[in-house]
């Protein structure tokens, strides 16, 4: 049984990634990187925003290195289409795709533990289609492709992990903006949720303390939120547009507590009133005050 750190050390030589402070992003050279920490563009057209929003940060090259093997997290956990906004926006991802290979990655592999079944999962959404067509993996997360790992985490010891997640030098995650039944909304730390098998109700009974507890093992080093279109109501999965908002929103940061926090105030609640958010500041995890230095927003027209 190897934690994260250990398995890539074996595998590839190297330390799995952690989150890159805003000096290290100033000396990449960009001038945005170093007064931009945390993104927010406006725009109706999807694949302008994200490519938008990530340059803020300093560009794809800040979070991915030459022949890196990337995981990029979307939600595809639900038959739903794009249009009932229960799964990220299919042209979000693949533009991120495109960035990441963009900067050199060796390959990237788009994938989700899926609530619902899988091949309907990845096809409706046109997640599937869309990322393999800019030149990614995506694999299904079959049982098969579990590794037990130590997460010591307060909730998450040993746990069973995807090996596609293990095996990958980055991870980037891409969750949307949505209402959620039982954590009121569902964001950043919770999307962790599909890199991990097990029994997904045993999370729930301490759901605060469980995505935290994930935010702390992976570490993405990017956090892209996908707020195009939001479910506002009858999450995680919806159902009917009427319950679909609107934003042509994409938002960026390396700071999951602060992606969230942003996040919740789009539904008008506030971030204080969450427990995973006082959790991860507590943990180090990131600042819930994300208007601060670094905090840029735009509207591209």
């Amino acid at each position: 049984m190897l934690d994260r750190r250990t398995f890539l050390q074996v595998l590839a030589g190297s330390a799995a990634g952690c989150l890159l402070p805003i000096d290290r992003l100033a000396a990449l050279g960009s001038e945005d990187a170093e007064a931009v920490s945390f993104s927010v563009v406006k725009s109706p057209d999807p694949v302008a925003t994200v490519r938008k929003a990530v340059d803020m940060l300093g560009g794809m090259k800040s979070f991915v290195s030459r022949n890196d093997i990337v995981f990029v997290k979307p939600n595809i956990s639900w038959d739903r289409t794009p249009e009932q906004a229960a799964t990220t926006n299919p042209a979000v991802v693949s533009e991120v795709v495109k960035m990441v290979f963009e900067a050199g990655a060796k390959s990237v592999v788009v994938a989700d533990n899926t609530c619902n079944e899988a091949r309907r999962c990845y096809s409706r959404s046109e997640i599937q289609s869309t990322a393999e067509k800019a030149g990614a993996k995506v694999p299904f997360m079959e049982p098969r492709k579990l590794v037990k790992v130590d997460m010591k985490g307060e909730v998450l010891g040993e746990w069973p992990v995807f090996r596609n997640v293990i095996e990958a030098d980055k991870i980037i995650n891409i969750p949307i903006a949505k209402h959620h039944s039982l954590s009121s909304v569902t964001l950043s730390m919770k999307n962790l949720m599909g890199l991990v098998g097990g029994r997904r109700s045993s999370m729930h009974q301490k759901i605060s303390e469980s995505i935290v507890d994930l935010a702390s093992y992976f570490k993405p080093q990017l956090h892209i939120l996908d707020a195009v279109r939001i479910l506002k109501a009858n999450g995680p999965q919806g159902g009917t547009e009427k319950d679909v908002l609107k934003l042509d929103t994409i938002a960026a940061s390396t700071d999951p507590v602060a992606i969230d926090a942003f996040g919740i105030t789009l539904f008008g609640k506030d971030p204080g009133e969450f427990k995973h958010i006082k959790l991860g500041e507590s943990r180090g995890l990131g600042n819930p005050e994300f208007r601060g230095a670094g905090f840029k927003e735009i509207d591209l027209g």
